[in-house]
């Protein structure tokens, strides 16, 4: 008896190979992430990575130009699904300022839970420290970035518009709210900043949100 021909797998040498192209990055990723987390930037060694990973040094090279690559593509992993998540705290029932006040809350709190996360920023910051990213890696972070800012600039605008708050431009107050945001954040890292902080991180936070949101109040008539 004879199989049809719709039963029999045809070997597509092109196929194979780009499933193992795929098999072996994402295998690379993975265990990437665990000796990143595990280890940190500086410490993590890639002849760990590709050992752990059952691959060539080498190999991790065909995918990632440099260590600072691979890193940054492990944090990227979890962009998109943050930027999604913050777009899901849009509620339509909220006036603006409730709004801003939600989103900008989520953010805090998912910082507190994917710390690790966060590094993102870090590395995009300090590219004189762990080398310098491919143009690549550069537009997918710097694309995260305004996405969650896109989120932000919106809700400034529809409270222009319905006169809740003053005018302003509404792209450059939510950077505002972005860079005091993750420069809070940040003194967390370290305990001197933490010390002269003084207060509970989201004590501060929260203040320092409440006073941009007072700020941009429109004038009562």
């Amino acid at each position: 008896l004879c199989a049809s021909s719709s039963s029999v797998h045809r070997y597509n040498p092109r196929v194979e190979r780009s499933a193992k192209k795929q098999a072996n990055r994402r295998r690379i990723i993975e265990t990437a992430r665990e000796v990143f987390f595990a280890d940190g930037f500086e410490q993590a060694n890639l002849d760990e990575i590709a050992r752990r990973a059952d691959v060539a040094k080498g190999t991790i090279y065909r995918y990632f130009e440099s260590k600072a690559a691979l890193y940054v593509a492990v944090l990227a992993e979890h962009a998109h699904l943050f930027v999604v998540r913050m777009r899901q705290t849009l509620d339509p029932e909220l006036g603006p300022e409730a709004q801003i006040r939600k989103t900008a809350l989520f953010y805090f709190r998912h910082y507190l839970e994917n710390r690790e996360y966060f590094r993102i920023f870090w590395a995009i910051e300090n590219q004189r420290l762990i080398g310098g990213l491919s143009e690549e890696v550069v537009t997918t972070v710097t694309d995260v970035w305004k996405r969650c800012l896109q989120i932000l600039s919106s809700q400034i605008e529809r409270g222009v518009k319905e006169g809740v708050f003053r005018f302003c431009d509404p792209w450059a107050v939510a950077n505002l709210l972005w860079i005091i945001g993750n420069g809070l954040i940040q003194t967390e890292q370290y305990p001197e900043r933490r010390e002269i902080r003084a207060q509970p991180l989201e004590a501060v936070y929260e203040e320092s949100l409440s006073l941009i949101l007072r700020g941009l109040e429109a004038e009562k008539p």
